[in-house]
C-alpha cells in the first residue's frame, strides 16, 4: 500500500525525485575545511554550529519505515579565527548503533514504525529499542550531548565528536532515564541573580505521566528539580519557558500498546491524535514555593514545537506550531510518496492564557506553512518581534520546506528567501552579532540540499535583511541528509 498521488495537484516549486534524495543514506564521515565558498565569510562571525539528525535510512541494507528512526550523526561546522571554516560529521556510537554495524543487520524495532524483518513472528514481545541519539545537539556545562528523548543522552568530545558513552548529568540521571530533547536556554534567570541557566524535562508516561523539571547552571550543576504528576497519557516533544513559568502543551493522543506487543505495529503506530478533543496546557512555576501547577483545557490542534513565551503582567502569551490534524503513522506506506495537499500545514498561533480567570485566547498569527523556528536566543523567555521559520516556496498550500520566513511580528511585515526549485531548507539558526544593538542584527545560518548537485551547502543570510543575496554559501563535498535540530556556541573546536 502506499500513498496515492495526485500529478495535478503536485507543487511545482520542487521535483519529487531530487527531494527524496534528500534521504539518501550518507554512510560516510568526512573532514576537511570548507573551500568552494561563495561570498565572504564574515570576519565576527566565530564559533561553532553543531546538528543532528538521522544520516541513515537503512540498517544494512534493510530500509527504515519512517526517517526518524535513523542513526543519529551530529556535524560541527567550525568557524575560525583566521576566516576558515571547517567540517566534520560523525555517527554518534550508540550501543545499538555499533552493535548493528557489527553484526551487519536490523537487531532492533523502531519507535516510529520499523520492524525487524521476519514479520510479526520476529518482533512479538521485543519492546527494547535502540537509542538513535538522532533528535538535537547541545553544549552546555562544557558538555557536548547528543538527545533522544527516549533515552539517555550520550556524550561527544566536541573536537572530534568522538562518542564518550551515555552521559548521567553527573548522577542526575540514572540507567534507564531519559531527558527531553528540546531544551530551553534562559539567557538571563532571575532565580540566580540573572545568570543563563537550561531548563529541561522528563516525562514518564502512562495512565498517570510523571513530569520532572531540571534546571542547569552554565557549568552544568544542577540548581533544581521538581516533579509534578498529570492525569492521562503525555505525548510532548517540546517545552517552553518564562521567568517565572514551564509550560508543556500534552497533545490529545491516545496510545494502545498491544499491537506493538504482539509484533504488528511499531509504537509511533500505536499513538492516535484526537482530533477535535482539547489540549491540556500544563504551566509548572519554576520555583514551587506557594504556588500550584495550573492545567488548562485549550483547542490547540497538535504541535510539535513552540517558538517562544513571556509575560506580560499576569497574562502568559505562548506561540506555536500548530496542525489541525496529525496523519497517522503507518508503516505500509513510503514516507517519501507523501502527498502534500492532503496533509494539514503547520500554522503559528499565539496563546493569551489568562492566570487569574484561567482562560485561554488563541489567534493565528502567520497562516503560511512553517515549522522549525528560530529567534534571537537573547529573547527566549521574553517578548520578541522577529520570527525566523523554515516554509514552502509559494504563500499557499503545502509543500516541502525550500524557504525561509522572517516574520515581524509587531508590524506583520515578512521577508522570504527561497531557495526554490533546486534546494530544501533545514532549522535555521540565528547567532546574533557582536555589541548588536537590534533584535535582528545577526546572522541566519541554515543547511541546504541541492537536489541539482546532490550535496548540502551551509547559507549564511543577513538577518536584518534576508531577501537580499546569502553573504555567503558554503558548499560541502558530499550531502548531508534532512535533519532536525542544532544549536551554536560561540567556543571553536577543531
Amino acid at each position: 500500500m502506499t500513498i496515492s498521488i495526485n500529478k495535478k495537484k503536485e507543487n511545482l516549486s520542487f521535483n519529487r525525485q531530487q527531494w527524496q534524495q534528500g534521504y539518501q543514506s550518507q554512510p560516510n564521515e568526512y573532514e576537511y575545511f570548507i573551500e568552494d565558498i561563495e561570498g565572504k565569510v564574515p570576519e565576527e562571525l566565530q564559533g561553532t554550529l553543531f546538528r543532528n539528525g538521522p544520516g541513515l535510512f537503512d540498517v544494512q541494507g534493510t530500509p527504515l519505515q519512517h526517517p526518524f528512526d535513523g542513526d543519529g550523526m551530529v556535524c560541527a561546522i567550525s568557524f575560525l579565527p583566521n576566516g576558515k571554516v571547517h567540517f566534520r560529521n560523525r555517527f554518534v556510537r550508540t550501543e545499538g548503533y555499533v552493535q548493528e554495524q557489527k553484526a551487519g543487520k536490523m537487531i532492533y524495532r523502531g519507535v516510529f514504525g520499523t520492524q525487524k524483518p521476519g514479520g510479526w513472528i520476529n518482533n512479538i514481545f521485543d519492546i527494547k529499542v535502540k537509542n538513535i541519539a538522532n533528535t538535537n545537539v547541545i553544549y552546555w556545562g562544557n558538555k557536548l550531548l547528543a538527545l533522544w528523548e527516549a533515552a539517555e543522552p550520550y556524550l561527544l568530545d566536541p573536537s572530534t565528536l568522538e562518542t564518550l558513552g551515555i552521559d548521567y548529568l553527573d548522577g542526575v540521571l540514572n540507567p534507564g532515564d531519559s531527558i527531553s530533547a528540546h531544551p530551553c536556554f534562559d539567557p538571563s534567570c532571575e532565580l540566580d541573580n540573572g545568570q543563563p541557566c537550561l531548563v529541561n524535562y522528563s516525562i514518564k508516561p502512562g495512565l498517570s505521566s510523571k513530569i520532572t523539571i531540571y534546571e542547569f547552571a552554565p557549568d552544568g550543576n544542577l540548581l533544581r528539580r521538581h516533579s509534578h504528576t498529570v492525569p492521562g497519557f503525555s505525548f510532548i516533544h517540546d517545552c517552553a519557558i518564562t521567568p517565572h513559568y514551564c509550560l508543556l502543551l500534552q497533545n490529545p493522543v491516545t496510545f494502545n500498546p498491544i499491537p506493538f506487543l504482539l509484533g504488528l505495529k511499531g509504537a509511533g503506530e500505536c499513538v492516535n491524535f484526537q482530533q477535535g478533543k482539547p489540549s491540556q496546557l500544563i504551566i509548572i512555576p519554576r520555583t514551587t514555593r506557594d504556588k500550584k501547577v495550573k492545567t488548562l483545557e485549550i483547542d490547540a490542534g497538535f504541535v510539535f514545537h513552540h517558538v517562544n513565551a513571556f509575560e506580560e503582567g499576569n497574562n502568559i502569551y505562548l506561540d506555536s506550531i500548530s496542525y489541525d490534524s496529525l496523519s497517522q503513522v503507518n508503516f505500509e506506506t513510503d514516507y517519501k510518496e507523501i502527498d502534500f495537499d492532503s496533509i494539514d500545514p503547520g500554522r503559528v498561533y499565539r496563546l493569551k492564557i489568562d492566570l487569574d480567570g484561567e482562560t485561554v485566547d488563541k489567534k493565528m498569527i502567520e497562516s503560511r506553512s512553517c515549522e522549525f523556528p528560530a529567534i534571537n536566543p537573547k529573547n527566549f523567555g521574553r517578548n520578541y518581534r522577529y520570527l525566523f521559520i523554515g516554509t514552502t516556496h509559494k504563500d499557499r498550500g503545502n509543500a516541502p520546506f525550500q524557504a525561509i520566513l522572517k516574520k515581524d511580528l509587531l508590524t506583520g511585515e515578512k521577508q522570504v528567501h527561497s531557495f526554490a526549485p533546486q534546494g530544501y531548507v533545514g532549522e535555521p539558526i540565528f547567532v546574533p552579532k557582536p555589541n548588536a544593538t537590534s533584535e535582528d542584527e545577526g546572522w541566519v545560518l541554515v543547511m541546504i540540499y541541492d537536489g541539482d548537485q546532490h550535496r548540502s551547502d551551509l547559507v549564511i543570510l543577513d538577518g536584518e535583511n534576508l531577501e537580499k543575496e546569502p553573504i555567503a554559501t558554503l558548499h560541502l563535498k558530499h550531502h548531508i541528509p534532512y535533519g532536525l535540530h542544532g544549536n551554536w556556541t560561540s567556543e571553536v573546536f577543531i
